[in-house]
């Protein structure tokens, strides 16, 4: 009986091992490409701060913004939206760009809404940090 417990301690050992290398597969397989990431949502208004008014018109503000952001970063997404407001019993709207940067640093994104305080004439840019996983799918 002695010998046979080396036997069965080996055994185990290597099914251990074989359990082992495929939980490291698998998690592979589901997790590789992958990375935690933080996103940067950027709110910019169009209106002037002082006028309230519409510094450029959509497409051009959008052309302006899209500058401003291949300066900075390699890529980026922008989405068109309406925001709004009051103060006291006026209602205030304006076109409002959305801007989606990942793979980025905060000091970046700073420099970049830096860039589009002093082109818009805002009083500030709305940024939101969100911690995600990015994955580049290719489709295999």
């Amino acid at each position: 009986m002695a010998k046979k417990l080396p036997v069965i301690t080996f055994i185990i050992s290597l099914i251990a091992v074989a359990l082992a290398a495929a939980a490291l597969i698998i998690t592979c397989k589901s997790s590789c490409g992958k990375r935690e990431d933080t996103q940067y949502v950027l709110y910019l208004g169009t209106n002037d701060k002082d006028t309230v008014q519409p510094v450029f018109p959509p497409e051009e503000a959008k052309q302006q913004a899209e500058a401003i952001l291949l300066k900075h970063f390699g890529g980026y997404t922008i989405q068109e939206a309406n925001g709004g407001w009051i103060d006291g019993e006026k209602v205030f709207t304006e076109y409002t760009l959305v801007i989606h940067l990942s793979d980025t640093d905060i000091d970046a994104v700073h420099a970049a809404a830096k860039d589009m305080i002093k082109t818009f004439n805002q009083s500030s840019v709305l940024i939101q940090s969100n911690k995600t996983t990015t994955e580049f799918y290719e489709g295999k």
